[in-house]
């Protein structure tokens, strides 16, 4: 068996996902088992502050991310333990690290925006050291080097997964944010196409955490009690990403409080706005799928796969149905693949190609120069 390990920390910081993957000589990806790390709170709270910060103080930079690396190393470890695998085993981590920042189009306003940047915290030499296993890391600088978005780069993955040789299918990656997959049938020259279609669970999980405690709505109760305030959505969809052409990508950078803060009157009830946030998120999506099929001029596809936190939440997938009644919502699993563990698995996937000197890009989602190898590697 030629194993791997795939490390992510999506933009929830609710935890470090580890999967560990069997990848066979053509590139086949099969999970064998996986391990969720609880992100504990005193390590999530100076991510999140990093994640907001107008200035960082390089000390508090740094021990943020050798304790995050340390989880890291926590993760593998328990993950390796669970299953009687020894780290030589391994034939390397893929580690995505944890975005901080990811600003594709430069920062600030107007025509002084500086350069192209992403970032995420990450310390693979020290997780070499600790894991005992080779590590590949820093994906996304490559991508964005050759003029792409840097992001999104699991669609290449579901390609590899999930294309069939006569359907159309979507996967729709809700994290944080929500990214979309188009995936056109195999026997077609039609290019693959993926991008950011605005927040996912960001704007509900920070809103609820604020009103009613805890990190996120459980099963979307908080937003199925409220009613849709039509005036604040209209408010909302103006935001230009929304109607901005791919490839585009985004982040907390765009999307935070401070942002949803501005569209409010203050005299909403906190439960509609709740519902007006799922329903946004509803919207977005949709108007997204609308933007990738008329693009590829391509016909309502025969399923649509959720996957990550939000394939979980009912209220949340019952607004997808009622915006796209023409397309199935098919549960990823039935694919193949667990909902929760396609970006983990995606990234042990990457760290396969990185090492066969494969491109780990798709130019036509990232909008990258072309396709490139993607990763640093790291010996331990």
């Amino acid at each position: 068996m030629t194993l791997f390990i795939g490390l992510m920390s999506g933009t929830s910081l609710d935890g470090i996902d580890a999967a560990l993957v069997e990848i066979d000589g053509a590139g086949k990806a099969r999970l064998l088992a996986t391990h969720a790390e609880p992100m504990p709170e005193a390590l999530r709270e100076p991510l999140l502050r990093l994640c907001q910060a107008e200035r960082v103080e390089f000390a508090e930079l740094a021990s943020t991310e050798d304790a995050f690396c340390r989880l890291q190393a926590t993760a593998v470890e328990r993950l390796l333990a669970a299953n009687d695998t020894p780290p030589d085993a391994i034939v390397a981590i893929g580690s995505h690290g944890q975005t901080i920042e990811h600003a594709p189009w430069g920062h600030g306003r107007g025509h002084d925006k500086g350069p192209a940047y992403t970032l995420q915290l990450d310390n693979p030499s020290l997780l070499a050291e600790l894991s005992g296993c080779t590590v590949v890391a820093d994906f996304r600088r490559r991508d964005l080097a050759a003029g792409g978005q840097a992001a999104p780069l699991a669609p290449a993955f579901h390609e590899a997964l999930f294309r069939r040789k006569r359907e159309w299918l979507m996967v729709l990656n809700l994290g944080g944010f929500a990214n979309l997959t188009l995936l056109p049938p195999a026997e077609s020259d039609t290019d693959v196409i993926g991008f950011d279609t605005g927040p996912a669970n960001v704007l509900l999980d920070g809103w609820h955490a604020r009103h009613r405690g805890g990190r996120f709505d459980p099963d979307g109760a908080w937003a199925a009690s409220g009613r849709v305030d039509a005036a604040l959505l209209e408010r909302l969809l103006t935001e230009p990403f929304f109607h901005r052409p791919p490839p585009r990508s985004t982040g907390r950078e765009v999307f935070h409080l401070g942002w949803l803060a501005h569209h409010l009157t203050g005299q909403e009830a906190t439960e509609d706005v709740q519902a007006t946030l799922a329903e946004l998120t509803a919207t977005s999506i949709a108007l997204g799928v609308e933007m990738a099929r008329e693009r590829l001029d391509a016909p309502p596809a025969a399923a649509l796969i959720p996957c990550g936190g939000g394939a979980h939440n009912p209220n949340l997938l019952a607004r997808l149905a009622r915006h796209m009644p023409e397309t199935p919502l098919v549960p990823s699993v039935d694919w193949g693949w667990p909902a929760d563990w396609l970006e983990a698995g995606a990234f042990a996937w990457l760290a396969w190609r990185r090492l066969q000197g494969l491109p780990g890009n798709l130019p036509s989602v990232t909008g990258a120069a072309g396709p490139r190898v993607l990763g640093g590697v790291y010996a331990p």
